[in-house]
């Protein structure tokens, strides 16, 4: 005689069923983004090679919510006197770029200085040139910084920029 078993229910009584998805709604063709450099917006065309650098404007619109660039742009230790001399935002907003380009040398950071899309982004007015980056990461530049000013500042920054991954609940 085989064995009868009695059917079980799969769902209990007072379960509610999930609706079923419907057709998946296509992604927008734009987005407007507040990035360092004001509100921009974001295109794409998901046929086209992806870029280097196609994901830094999501980056920098984190940097400008979080506040973090600004934050780290005014507790910068290099100061500059000379009329001709650069934005301290345009030194770290290049070290930033060169640093998310992939540079590991300061000769590539001259590279950045014919970027017209990505160096708007970080509220820059001019990408600064390979000397004055090696002169600025080197020892600090100008009366107030020295290269354990530099560390320290650039250290504390970074702290804070993944301190809070690390407390507990």
């Amino acid at each position: 005689m085989p064995l009868q078993i009695a059917p079980i229910k799969a769902h209990f009584s007072a379960e509610t069923f999930l609706p079923t998805p419907s057709a998946a709604q296509p992604p927008p063709d734009h987005l407007r983004l507040d990035t360092c450099g004001g509100r921009v917006r974001v295109e794409w065309d998901p046929h086209a090679p992806v870029t280097l650098l196609g994901q830094l404007v999501f980056f920098t619109q984190f940097l400008e919510t979080s506040g973090r660039f600004d934050l780290w742009v005014k507790d910068c230790p290099w100061t500059y006197t000379s009329p001709n001399a650069p934005a301290v935002r345009d030194v770290c907003s290049t070290v930033l770029l060169s640093v998310l380009t992939g540079h590991h040398r300061y000769a590539h950071g001259s590279a950045l200085r014919g970027d017209r899309v990505n160096a708007p982004l970080l509220g820059m007015r001019q990408v600064v040139s390979e000397d004055l980056l090696r002169r600025a990461l080197a020892k600090g530049h100008g009366q107030a910084a020295d290269e354990a000013a530099v560390a320290a500042w650039l250290q504390r920054h970074l702290r804070e920029s993944y301190g809070t991954l690390n407390r507990g609940p």
